[in-house]
């Protein structure tokens, strides 16, 4: 790949990173909430899952997947319920309102490292709207036979870029977590998260494909 190459794939990528979507929401709610590892864990999660996409999408799977109604309806169901499930749980921690405030613990659901990277992870691939992302860029990056190698670079520039953007949001995020886990600050967090998430779970599954 060119520097040009890169640069537009990276550019590409960083908008998409950016822009407020599910990602988005589990990397900012893990980072205020379980601190910077576990923000930083999904942020991690989402990068394997870009990965995943780009190499899909290289081979032509997530065109197939794009292509095809039910696979897509699937997919889509399944992430608006994962959504979903993740928006009850901090819904239902914000009524709970039980917060060990101590410097130990902080959270009454806690998300460890391996629990925010699954978190991230699922999150990304469960999101149809990735594999139609990935079908619309790649293309535009890639010569019209790829080879695998051709298709590596262009899936690890899109990782690297991602990693690092949810990297910085975490580190950036995690920094004020002493007002975020006050009790009443963190059953707010908790309450407007939830909402978003399961929100954003039906607007996905109401969606027409």
């Amino acid at each position: 790949m060119s520097i040009a190459q890169v640069c537009g794939v990276g550019g590409a990528m960083l908008l998409g990173a950016m822009s407020p979507g599910p990602d988005f929401l589990i990397v900012t709610r893990n980072a205020m909430l379980s601190g910077r590892r576990a923000g930083m864990a999904s942020g991690a999660g989402v990068a394997l899952g870009v990965f995943v996409w780009a190499v899909l999408s290289g081979l032509g799977v997530a065109g197939l997947l794009a292509a095809s109604a039910m696979a897509f309806t699937v997919v889509k169901l399944a992430g608006a319920v994962y959504l979903c499930y993740l928006g009850v749980r901090a819904l239902l921690a914000a009524r709970r309102g039980a917060y060990d405030t101590g410097a130990e613990q902080v959270s009454a659901d806690p998300v460890g490292v391996r629990a925010g990277f699954r978190q991230g992870l699922l999150n990304n691939l469960l999101n149809p709207k990735a594999a139609v992302f990935f079908v619309a860029l790649l293309p535009q990056f890639l010569p019209a036979s790829p080879t695998l190698a051709d298709t590596a670079q262009v899936a690890v520039a899109a990782t690297v870029v991602t990693l690092a953007w949810f990297v910085v949001l975490a580190v950036g995020i995690a920094t004020l977590r002493r007002v975020f886990t006050r009790r009443r600050v963190r059953q707010v967090i908790d309450g407007a998260m939830g909402t978003l998430l399961v929100g954003l779970g039906v607007r996905i599954a109401l969606q027409s494909n």
